[in-house]
C-alpha cells in the first residue's frame, strides 16, 4: 500500500479569497449607491386652505420640499420617515414634527405650512 506524503492543501483557501473580494465589491457598490435618489417610501397627503387634497408619493429624503400654493393646513405623513413642516418656503423658522404614519393640522389662527423636510 502506497502512502501519500504530500502536504494536504486547504480546501477553502480559494473560497476565502473569493469571499474577501466579494465583500469588498459589495461594500463599494452599496457605498456608491447610498446617496442616489433615496426616497421616503410612501405618500405625504395634505389639504390646502382652498380644500384641495394633494398627494405627493415617495418624495426624496434629502432637501427642502414646498407645499403647493397657498400651503398646507392639514398634513398626513404615511411615509417611513419622520418629517418637519415649516411656515416658510425655505424650511427655516419654527417647525412642527410629524412622525411617520401620523397627521397634524395647523393651529387656529396660524398660517399654513409652506415647506417640509425629512429627518434623516
Amino acid at each position: 500500500m502506497a502512502v501519500d506524503r504530500r502536504r494536504p492543501r486547504p480546501a477553502n483557501r480559494g473560497r476565502r479569497g473569493a469571499v474577501a473580494v466579494g465583500a469588498g465589491l459589495l461594500t463599494l457598490v452599496l457605498g456608491g449607491c447610498s446617496g442616489l435618489g433615496r426616497t421616503s417610501v410612501g405618500p405625504v397627503f395634505y389639504d390646502t386652505e382652498k380644500k384641495d387634497h394633494v398627494l405627493v408619493n415617495s418624495p426624496p429624503v434629502k432637501g427642502c420640499h414646498r407645499f403647493g400654493s397657498p400651503g398646507a393646513v392639514a398634513l398626513t405623513n404615511d411615509t417611513l420617515v419622520d418629517l418637519l413642516a415649516y411656515p416658510t418656503d425655505d424650511c427655516s423658522g419654527g417647525s412642527i414634527y410629524v412622525a411617520t404614519m401620523t397627521s397634524d393640522v395647523v393651529a387656529p389662527g396660524a398660517g399654513p405650512w409652506k415647506s417640509y423636510s425629512f429627518i434623516h
